[in-house]
This record gives C-alpha cells, structure tokens and sequence, in this order.
C-alpha cells in the first residue's frame, strides 16, 4: 500500500499529474486531500454522464440544436473556454498538492518544466473547440437567412415536419463570376427528401429545357402565357432556356411590379410547377467556389470513363482512369462540353455529387473543418432560415445514411426541345412513390415444359424505353472505384 506521508519521487509526482489530467482528484487522493479528491472524481463521473446522455438522446438532433442559434454556439463557445480554464487549474493543483517542492532542485525543474507544458496541453483541444464553434457561428451566420420577426402570437412550430412527409430542396449550380454578369444556373436539381426515411430522389432538370412554362397567374406567365421565348441573338443562341428564368427574372423588375431580385423565387416557382411539387428552399452553389470546397476536403476520387477536353482552345485535359481530382479539375469534368453534350455532362455532375456525399465524412469534415468553413462562405447562397437548421441537420443525417436514386429528364425520356409536361409530372409522382414503396416479391411455380398457354392469353406488351424513368442510384454509369 503507497504511504501517502512519504513525499513523491519525481517519477510519481509527473505520474499522478498526467493521471490527474484524465482522471481528475487521482493526485488530491495520493497526496491525502480526500474529500477534494472524491469530489473532482464524482464532478467527472457526471458531466461524462451527462455528455453520453445528452449525445444518445440527442443522436443527430443535436448538432441540428447547437447550429440553429447564435445564442447556443456562443454558450457552448464560453462552456468550452471555462472548461479549458478549469482544467489548466486543475493540472496545476494537482501538481501543487504532490508538494514538488521536496525533490532535489533537478527533480523540481524536470517536473516543472513537464507539469507547465501539461497544463498548456491539455487546454488546446478546448480552444480547439471555441475556435471551431466561433467559425461555426461566423460561417452559418454569412451563409443563411436571419429569420424575421414573428408576429404577435405566432409561434414555431415544434415540428415542422409532422404534417408533411417530404421536404423539396433546389440545388443549383450557377456560373456567376466576376467578368460575367447575372446568374445561370447550368445544373439544376431538385432533392425530394422522405421526412421519414431520409430516402431520397434527385430529379435532374436539364439546362437547354425549351418553351418553360409558369405556374398560372404568376408574373412570369403573364408576361410569357405561352412558354418562356424571346428572339435569337445575332449568334442565333438562345437566351430563353430554363437556365435562364433566373437572369431574366432579375433583369426585369417590372414584371414584378419594380421588385428586385425576384430570380430565385421565379425559378423556385417555375421548376415547382415543371415537376408538380412545392419548392421549399434553394441553395445556389458558385461552380468555382465548389472547386475550393473539393480542394478543401483533399480532392474527391472519380473514375473518368474517357478523356475529358476542356479549355477555351480544348488545351485542358482530365485523363480518363479512376484517380483523386483536386477542385479544378473535378470542376471542368463536371462542367465540360467539349466534344460532349448537356447530357453526359449532367451525368457526370451527378458523379461528383456522388463522390462528394462519399469522402466527406466526419473525420474529414473535423480534420478540415477551417478551409471548408471559407469555401463554404463563398460557396452557398440560399434562403433557408436559419432556425431551420435545427430540423434540416437531422434531415441530412438520414439522407447520407439512406438510398438516393436520381431521375435525369433527358432524352430519350424528355424532348427538351418540346417538353412534354405532363409526362414529367407523371414520372417526377411515379418515382416518388417507388422509392418509399418497396417492390413486392412475386413468387410463383416454374410452368412445366409441356404447359402452353391458353390460346386466348394476349401477350402483355412491354413499355418503350422512352416512357420509362427508373430511379438510379446517384452513382449508377460512374464506373468501378
């Protein structure tokens, strides 16, 4: 049994001090300070308690509760930086309680020296925290909507999901830039989220869609009661595709009684009313500031079918094998349509999606977490409140977990030079519904050799290719990592 009267050699003093870092009051109970030592080790018995509880009960809800607020991450901020404190006092204490004072002056400077960089060390992975959370703040807080204010007697609803089974995100991709004027949105998809499940369908809308129609009534299908058309410019292009509702919209105010910047809310509208669901929000993601998010998370790994040209004199090159593609290069073969078209490019967008949801896991997201933080802020652009995210974090929790199929409206699904409407609204339902309908299982007894069937059986026949839309998994047509 150790004789705690007996003062510690230098060895047990730098022990119990690196035991007490972990282990708070292992060193007050060595050197006889009982009560304080029962006392620190009861205190951590229960916040490590409560912090399981709080993160089992929670599960994903949690992060969802911390962001929604500025109020909550700046406590947690203030929590971390007093625990931080704390522990730096309380490696110091324990250190002092081991009476380092009765070695031999070697044995007190190596201790010293050992117990000073200990009691710094153990306050970076506080700061670390602080300074993770103060990013947080700054980064949801540039990124989405502040709330307005609620009206007298109005209150948010507990959940906001409990009368609805799927939320409707759009996700744009746009190509502003400093040398280019408006926005174009070249990659338009809508993410129909099961609130439920998680279970998702990506319904890919193609950028040259012709003759867009507007939701009845609206400004825009006043002006166009016939179908988005303008004159071809001198080139013979077109400015009237469905890349182009959003430039339009905010070129042209007065369409909307002198509002401005009524772009996001007319393609909101005009994609809702294409596909027959309510758009619920909108994040436009800048292409190039995409680039710096896959930068930022160490490249993504792609398999490139064939070589993809790019550049203004086809001078660029992304070779074709399986390899990991840092921003630019991922960029231009999502966005390339040299020697290709909208449609293979489309797909390929949905492969850097894919391989996007794959590598960003959370290891990678903590361990990088500052450079995706400023990609981030110049990446996103979009009107989900923030408040929100306490609902919508959750949400995506269970997207990444569930199965993601894609529908892409292209031919020969879709003529996108004359759309049949209606049929995209009846497939955009059809995939809904199967990808919360699981396919029942037929069972059935092999006919026999000699069984021929009655001659009155007609023959079912079987539905062109053109009218069938099966939802794919994100990744289908990507290749073999």
């Amino acid at each position: 049994m150790t004789d705690r009267t007996r003062p510690a050699g230098s060895g047990a003093v730098l022990g119990w001090t690196l035991l007490s870092a972990v282990a708070p009051g292992a060193a007050h109970l060595r050197a006889g300070w009982r009560r304080t030592g029962l006392a620190l080790l009861g205190g951590y018995a229960l916040l490590l308690l409560g912090v399981l509880w709080l993160v089992l009960a929670a599960d994903g809800d949690l992060a969802g509760w911390l962001i929604h607020s500025s109020a909550w991450l700046t406590a947690a901020m203030a929590a971390a930086a007093v625990l931080g404190l704390g522990w730096f006092a309380l490696v110091v204490h324990s250190f002092l309680v081991l009476l380092p004072g009765r070695l031999p002056q070697r044995g007190q400077l190596l201790t010293g020296v050992a117990a000073g960089l200990l009691s710094v060390a153990v306050v970076v992975p506080f700061a670390a925290t602080a300074q993770l959370l103060w990013v947080s703040d700054r980064t949801i807080d540039s990124v989405f909507n502040q709330p307005t204010e609620p009206q007298a007697g109005e209150r948010e609803p507990a959940d906001p999901w409990a009368a609805r089974t799927r939320v409707n995100l759009l996700l744009l991709g746009g190509d502003a830039d400093d040398n280019r004027t408006g926005v174009r949105t070249d990659s338009m998809n809508v993410a129909s989220i099961d609130v439920k499940t998680g279970n998702t369908v990506l319904f890919s809308l193609p950028r040259n869609l012709e003759n867009v129609r507007f939701p009845p009534g609206s400004p825009m299908a006043k002006r166009f009661p016939d179908g988005f058309r303008l004159p071809t410019d001198a080139a013979g292009g077109r400015s009237d595709l469905l890349n182009s509702v959003w430039e339009y919209a905010d070129a042209h105010p007065e369409i909307f009684g002198g509002r401005k910047g009524q772009g996001a809310q007319a393609l909101m509208d005009t994609i809702g009313y294409t596909l027959g669901l309510e758009i619920d929000w909108y994040a436009l993601v800048n292409m190039w500031g995409f680039a710096r998010l896959i930068d930022a998370i160490g490249g993504v790994t792609i398999h490139v079918e064939q070589d993809v040209v790019f550049g203004k004199y086809n001078e660029g090159l992304v070779k074709a094998g399986t390899r990991k593609l840092k921003g630019a290069d991922a960029m231009w073969y999502a966005r390339s349509r040299t020697f290709s078209d909208d449609f293979t490019r489309m797909r390929r967008q949905r492969c850097v999606m894919g391989a996007l949801l794959r590598e960003a896991d959370p290891t990678t997201v903590l361990t990088r977490f500052n450079g995706i933080a400023l990609a981030t802020k110049e990446l996103v652009r979009t009107d989900i409140p923030r408040p929100m995210l306490e609902h919508l974090v959750p949400l995506a929790l269970k997207v990444k977990n569930a199965k993601v199929t894609s529908v892409q409206f292209v031919p020969p699904l879709i003529n996108t030079g004359y759309p049949d409407w209606a049929k995209i609204r009846t497939v955009t339902a059809k995939a809904l519904k199967d990808s919360v309908t699981p396919k029942p299982v037929v069972a059935s007894a092999a006919p026999s050799p000699s069984a021929s069937p009655p001659a009155s059986a007609k023959a079912t026949p079987k539905p062109k290719p053109s009218d069938v839309a099966a939802p794919k998994d994100l990744t289908d047509g990507c290749g073999t990592l």
